[in-house]
């Protein structure tokens, strides 16, 4: 398994929509509203890297609200 967090910006007052609507989307361990550059912070996880990357561009990037997302994924050293 694949691990990931995944910054996202939202237009200004959507963050709390963008992350209810992401916390429903199969793969998603958390999501969750935050200060700072971003507005939401979501904990994902899929079987692979290409997986991971397929949830973030069909089912996250595609939620209404979003402006730009960065994908961060767990490493374990």
């Amino acid at each position: 398994m694949v691990q990931a967090y995944i910054l996202i910006q939202t237009e200004v007052g959507k963050a709390a929509g963008v992350a209810a609507e992401i916390s429903g989307s199969t793969g998603i361990l958390s999501a969750e509203d935050v200060t700072g550059p971003y507005d939401v912070i979501v904990r994902a996880e899929a079987e692979n890297v290409d997986l991971l990357g397929k949830m973030v561009v069909a089912n996250i990037q595609n939620v209404e609200g979003i402006t730009r997302t960065l994908t961060c994924p767990v490493v374990h050293l």
